[in-house]
């Protein structure tokens, strides 16, 4: 079984957000596999706490204009790991010692990562 076309339409929507806020080190897994009750996940990083709470916010922000209800939250007040739950995407947004901590992609490491479309960000030289 592969991530609904839906799934990976949110996914797009949210990894945009995140990235608009600072989001690092986005990855996207597949995880319709093993896991029965989502399609995707998606992994993403931030410097420090507020960082984290202001890209899982617009993350949330965006989906919920987009009419995709977030269906749970966890973890918002201490800005450590947020989990957003939206049915088919399944989204969190780590500090980025707590990303390393638990090692989601060691985890998930047989699941297949899903191509994120991101904007080309300029770079000063």
């Amino acid at each position: 079984m592969t991530a609904s076309d839906r799934a990976r339409e949110i996914l797009q929507l949210a990894a945009k957000a995140a990235d608009s806020k600072g989001a690092e080190d986005l990855v996207a897994l597949d995880v319709s596999g093993p896991l029965p009750l989502t399609d995707i996940f998606l992994l993403a990083s931030g410097r420090v706490e507020r960082n984290v709470v202001a890209i899982a916010g617009e993350i949330e922000d965006q989906l919920n204009d987009a009419g995709v209800k977030t269906l749970r939250r966890e973890g918002k007040a201490e800005g450590r790991w947020v989990l957003l739950d939206f049915g088919d995407l399944v989204v969190h947004v780590f500090h980025e010692e707590d990303r390393m901590y638990y090692s989601l992609e060691r985890l998930w490491k047989d699941c297949p990562v899903v191509p994120l479309q991101l904007p080309v960000h300029e770079t000063a030289d």
